[in-house]
């Protein structure tokens, strides 16, 4: 386990940022002396000191009272982001296995062809909890899961170049970026109609966005292109990868992100998916599945449907 992770739990006042170390939970403001860290999009606003005030904190030894993590409840880490900017088509046996789904054959690397990373917007109020209850949309019949890293800004990022990109992300989490397949696509339009697709539809419903169960520190990770990841559905393995699969690295994608739009402190970045994602196979989750995420160095994730 990390030395320490930030976390977002549920206090009798209301949701609170805490300071996760060994089992235990305190509260984050109490650590650093700062009021405004009682959540951790306050905390993010001012990174670099809020992570100084942090350290000077650590060194000596938190203070005030601790709750067993065990009885404590998570929340989503972030209540939530500015944006989510969410990369499409990252993972190349991913692309692969949608075009074989839709009867279309493999894409070359779309470093050949002089690409760049590209993103959809998932709504920032979609983001749920860690063992939370998802309700699936009523519209669809093909709720799919993606695992998915997720990055959390630290620092505003505007041009910023790929060889310095890490340095604006101040930590990682795990992302589910449920998908309603079966309403991606306008079918009344003809496939060449440029208004066909439904983003929105497609990633954007309630509880389509679970976070957590907290963010792990940048510097506790290290390289986020050497992260093993995997996804159960009712303990059946559906995802087994790695982060070094992506076509476009985490770094690519911030230098790509903000030579578009400035990235703000607390916005969050998913990467993209790998192989295993059940519209491959024509699977799809129904009430009562129980989906479990891991990624290595950070964690577990776990939602149930209903």
């Amino acid at each position: 386990m990390p030395n320490y992770m930030l976390a977002t739990f549920a206090a009798a006042d209301g949701p609170r940022a805490g300071l996760v170390i060994d089992d235990r939970v305190y509260e984050l403001a109490s650590q650093t002396g700062e009021p405004r860290h009682a959540n951790l999009l306050g905390y993010y606003a001012d990174w670099p000191e809020s992570e100084r005030r942090l350290q000077r904190a650590l060194a000596a030894r938190p203070r005030g009272d601790a709750r067993p993590l065990s009885e404590t409840k998570l929340l989503a880490p972030l209540l939530y982001p500015g944006a989510i900017y969410c990369a499409g088509a990252n993972y190349q046996d991913h692309a692969a296995e949608m075009n074989a789904r839709q009867g279309r054959p493999p894409d070359p690397d779309p470093h050949t062809l002089g690409l760049k990373a590209w993103h959809f917007i998932k709504a920032s109020r979609s983001v749920t909890h860690p063992d939370a209850t998802v309700v699936l949309p009523r519209a669809s019949k093909s709720v799919d899961w993606e695992i998915e890293l997720a990055a959390v800004i630290g620092r505003a990022a505007k041009d910023v170049p790929e060889a310095t990109a890490l340095q604006y992300v101040a930590g990682y989490t795990i992302g589910n970026d449920l998908s309603a397949r079966d309403l991606g696509f306008r079918e009344q339009l003809p496939a060449a109609n440029p208004f066909r697709t439904d983003w929105l539809a497609h990633k954007s419903f309630d509880g389509s966005c679970p976070l957590g169960p907290w963010i792990v520190p940048a510097s506790e990770i290290g390289d986020p292109q050497a992260l093993g990841l995997k996804l159960w559905v009712n303990d059946v393995l559906k995802q087994d990868s790695n982060t070094g699969k992506m076509i476009y690295t985490l770094a690519e994608q911030i230098a790509q992100l903000s030579s578009r739009i400035t990235l703000y402190p607390g916005d969050v970045i998913m990467t993209g998916t790998p192989a295993g994602v059940g519209a491959g196979r024509g699977e799809f989750l129904k009430p009562g599945d129980v989906v479990r995420l891991w990624i290595e160095k950070i964690g577990t994730l776990t939602n149930t449907m209903a």
